[in-house]
């Protein structure tokens, strides 16, 4: 298979590399230089990549995984500051919020079935992505962290509501308010992820799965899915519809500015409430 941009050109290096063969896709996420923090320039292209693939029938498998030896460092920070400080008006700071939320909805959303394969860190918002697919898998050495609720934010793009379907409400609220990390040991006892390899294999067995995957009827495959997400996600939109809301009261906060600052200054931070 052979790695095809599908947004960017000329010198400008692709967000997204596609490699696709034999009904199976691999999407990679492609800024090692960020760690492959999602920016703006990436979350269009997945969540653009994954509105082409939702009833795609060519597809029997999609594999979405990070270059180099991580997943992703989350979302980028100052990419959220800026899509919320930028808008003049209350709706306006809502609808820039919104690329978060609609990405790991189209993500749930592709009829095959998805696996991400993680190697390294899967923080915060790549961690809510992961969560948007169907499967994970993980090399030794991955990491899992939801670091927003020690920085002073809630964590949103509806993932509380999928995390706590995985791993149970309790295990849950240890991971996203503690705000980890927690190894490959724990994930894997917990529920977040379904199969370890060792380190560096995850790719490898991420094709191994998608492999399986594709050697099956399609159709009972897709309904499956549709029938399971249908019934373990009934609420999901009901208990996550504000978290956007939630996030621009906690982006004004002065919790926030203290968390972010005393993480950079490599101090304990001094929380208020404010």
């Amino acid at each position: 298979m052979s790695g095809e941009p599908i947004a960017g050109g000329g010198a400008t290096a692709s967000p997204l590399l596609v490699e696709s063969a034999d009904g199976i896709v691999v999407v990679t996420l492609n800024r090692p230089e960020a760690k492959n923090a999602l920016d703006r320039a990436q979350i269009e292209a997945l969540t653009g990549f994954a509105l082409q693939a939702q009833t795609d029938p060519a597809l029997r498998a999609v594999i979405l995984r990070g270059s180099g030896a991580i997943f992703s460092a989350g979302a980028d920070l100052g990419m959220l500051a800026s899509a919320a400080g930028e808008a003049e008006s209350l709706l306006a700071q809502r609808a820039a919020v919104s690329f978060g939320p609609r990405l790991c909805e189209a993500w749930e959303r592709i009829e095959a079935p998805t696996i991400a394969a993680i190697e390294g860190p899967c923080v915060g918002g790549g961690l809510a992505l992961a969560l948007s697919c169907d499967f994970r898998v993980a090399g030794a050495g991955a990491t899992f962290r939801l670091p927003e609720v020690p920085l002073g934010m809630n964590m949103s793009w509806g993932s509380l509501p999928r995390l706590a379907s995985l791993v149970g409400p309790s295990r849950a609220k240890q991971l996203a308010i503690f705000g980890g990390p927690i190894d490959i040991g724990r994930a894997l006892d917990w529920g977040l992820i379904d199969e370890a390899a060792e380190q560096g294999g995850a790719a490898d067995l991420a094709a191994a799965w998608a492999r399986r995957l594709a050697a099956l009827p399609p159709v009972p495959v897709r309904m499956t899915k549709e029938a399971i997400n249908a019934a373990s996600g009934a609420l999901h939109r009901s208990t996550s519809v504000m978290d956007r809301d939630q996030w621009l009261l906690t982006a004004g906060s002065k919790d926030l500015a203290e968390g972010v600052a005393a993480f950079l200054e490599k101090r304990p931070p001094e929380f208020k409430g404010d």
